[in-house]
């Protein structure tokens, strides 16, 4: 579904907005630096304290976080995925961890692999701003029906995606 047009700008606009909106996406700082040609995506994320584990570096889960949100944001724009009508779930996610950022912020640059009719495959690359290799990550996501929010939870706009 992917060409002129698509995806429409309601949904980009919806994608923007669950993003701004993401509790956990505000306490790391995450932000958009690229949405670029081919379905690529590029966000930053500060190497700062809410980011750090116990002694003081950049925490795994962190950087994981960061890819995951690139690789889906990237799958989303790749798929012709309709975030009023459908969610799109992570299926697998591999960080390979190669060493720690010699800078701040770290960027991970996600690029589509392939996009099926229900599977995509992206892969991320995690940069320090002097381009060092802080982490490679292969990701693949389901565009599924519209899910509803856990029971109990409390979503910022409960008409926003489920990304």
């Amino acid at each position: 579904m992917d060409g002129p047009g698509w995806p429409p700008e309601d949904a980009v606009e919806a994608l923007r907005g669950a993003f701004t909106q993401t509790p956990l996406h505000q306490v790391l700082g995450l932000r958009f630096v690229d949405l670029g040609e081919d379905a690529g995506v590029i966000i930053e994320m500060p190497v700062a304290a809410p980011a750090f584990n116990g002694s003081g570096n950049l925490h795994g889960g962190a950087i994981a976080t960061l890819v995951d949100v690139a690789a889906g944001s990237c799958a989303a724009r790749a798929s012709g995925f309709d975030p009023l009508r459908q969610s799109l779930v992570t299926a697998d996610l591999h960080v390979r961890y190669l060493g720690r950022p010699k800078g701040d912020p770290v960027r991970a640059e996600a690029r589509l692999v392939r996009s099926g009719h229900m599977l995509i495959v992206v892969e991320v690359r995690v940069l320090d701003p002097f381009d060092n290799l802080v982490a490679v990550a292969d990701f693949s996501a389901m565009v599924v029906a519209r899910r509803e929010p856990l029971a109990g939870a409390t979503p910022t706009d409960p008409d926003a995606p489920d990304l």
